[in-house]
């Protein structure tokens, strides 16, 4: 005997695995961009690095990838959601300014702790600081900028 919680076409069947297909279409984009962006950003890094410095040349490459990457976001990984244009912009340099800030806080810390890092050390340091920094990105992303709006 069925009952009406799972009648074909019921609500809670018919929207749940919607839900599920979307936040895992929205990771799986979300991953491969963020790995994209990430190893342009070591690139550039260890590009600029010997010639700038590594606090400046952090702050050159987050400026170049994040720009792209959020780009990327709004036309692909979220393309299935509206946005308000000044929620992206603010977005746009919330996320610089939060990776910029904890890129140098890495830094720093990567600096007190080894007294000379070199550049690979460096850069693992980011590229581990950009894993973390990226999974609070994408609930921000998905739950605030790009949140579904209520009918």
């Amino acid at each position: 005997m069925t009952t009406t919680r799972w009648a074909p076409g019921h609500r809670i069947i018919r929207r749940a695995p919607e839900r599920h297909h979307e936040l895992g279409h929205h990771a799986a984009w979300y991953v491969v961009a963020g790995v994209a962006a990430t190893g342009l950003q070591a690139v550039l890094f260890l590009v600029l690095q010997p010639v700038l410095g590594a606090q400046p040349a952090n702050l050159v490459a987050i400026a170049v990838t994040t720009v792209g990457n959020t780009e990327f976001h709004r036309r692909v990984t979220f393309a299935t959601r509206k946005s308000n244009a000044s929620k992206r912009h603010f977005q746009d340099l919330a996320t610089f300014a939060f990776y910029a800030a904890y890129g140098s806080i890495v830094l720093a810390s990567l600096d007190a702790v080894i007294t000379e890092p070199t550049a690979l050390e460096q850069t693992g340091a980011l590229l581990a600081a950009s894993v973390v920094g990226g999974i609070a990105r994408f609930a921000v992303l998905r739950w605030w900028v790009f949140a579904r709006r209520k009918a």
